[in-house]
C-alpha cells in the first residue's frame, strides 16, 4: 500500500486563502481530490480521517459520506466549487458554455435558492449564468454564452470556468493550478479577479500551485507539501 498523503491537517478560513505549494507529485492534487471525493477507485481515505465542512446548517464530515452518495453530489459544485488547471478538460466540447452552466446551476438549485432567496427555473438559471460571466469580466456575455469552449481564448475559458465554480456561491473554492497555462498578463488579471470575488462572496479558498510568486500574491497562509506531508 502506498500512502500518497499522510498526516495532513489544514484549515481554510472564511474570507481567507490558504495556499498549498509543492513540487509535482508532492500530494497537492490528491489532497484536494480527497476533499471533493474525486479519488480514483483504487484509492481510499483511511478510517479515522476527517474532512470537516462548516455550513449554516451545521458541520458535516465529508470523509464519512459514501463517495457516490447524493449528499456528496450536492456538496460538490454546491457548497464546494473547484477550478481546474485546464478548462478544456472540464468543459464538454459538444455543448455550449451556456448550456453547461445552466445545467450546473439547475443541478444545485436548492443550494442556490437557499443562498440567494430566489427561484431558479431554466430561464432564471440562464440569466444567472450570464450575470456570472459578466461578473468575471467576459465581454459580450450574452453572445459568449452560446459559444462552444473551443471558440473562446484560453483566458476566456478560464474566466468561464471561474464563473461555473462560483455560480452556486460556494462556501469553499478549491483552485488547482488555475493560472499555470496562462501568460503572465492574463494570470495577473485572473488572480486579481479571484481575490475580488472571494471578498465579495466571503468564501474560503484553497489555492494549489508550485509557483511561489503566485502564492505570495494571493495567499494569507501557506502550507508546503513534500512527499505527501505538510
Amino acid at each position: 500500500m502506498v500512502r500518497a498523503v499522510d498526516g495532513v491537517s489544514l484549515t481554510a478560513r472564511q474570507g481567507r486563502t490558504l495556499g498549498i505549494v509543492g513540487e509535482s507529485g508532492s500530494g497537492k492534487s490528491v489532497t484536494t481530490k480527497a476533499v471533493m471525493r474525486l479519488l480514483p477507485a483504487n484509492a481510499r481515505i483511511d478510517e479515522g480521517s476527517r474532512i470537516l465542512l462548516r455550513r449554516e446548517e451545521g458541520e458535516i464530515d465529508i470523509a464519512a459520506l459514501p463517495a457516490r452518495s447524493r449528499e456528496i453530489r450536492r456538496l460538490r459544485g454546491g457548497d464546494i466549487g473547484m477550478i481546474f488547471q485546464e478548462p478544456m478538460a472540464s468543459f464538454s466540447p459538444v455543448y455550449t458554455i451556456g448550456s453547461q452552466m445552466t445545467e450546473a446551476i439547475l443541478e444545485h438549485r436548492d443550494h442556490l435558492e437557499r443562498r440567494l432567496g430566489d427561484r431558479f427555473d431554466r430561464r432564471a438559471a440562464r440569466e444567472h449564468a450570464i450575470r456570472m460571466l459578466e461578473r468575471v469580466g467576459m465581454s459580450n456575455a450574452r453572445l459568449r454564452i452560446d459559444q462552444y469552449p473551443h471558440e473562446l481564448s484560453g483566458g476566456m475559458r478560464q474566466r468561464a470556468m471561474i464563473a461555473v465554480a462560483l455560480a452556486t456561491h460556494p462556501s469553499l473554492l478549491i483552485a488547482d493550478e488555475p493560472t499555470t497555462a496562462l501568460d503572465v498578463t492574463i494570470q495577473a488579471q485572473i488572480l486579481d479577479l479571484m481575490l475580488e470575488l472571494q471578498q465579495e462572496l466571503g468564501m474560503a479558498m484553497l489555492f494549489i500551485t508550485h509557483d511561489m510568486g503566485v502564492i505570495n500574491q494571493i495567499a494569507e497562509e501557506v502550507a508546503v507539501m513534500y512527499l505527501g506531508r505538510i
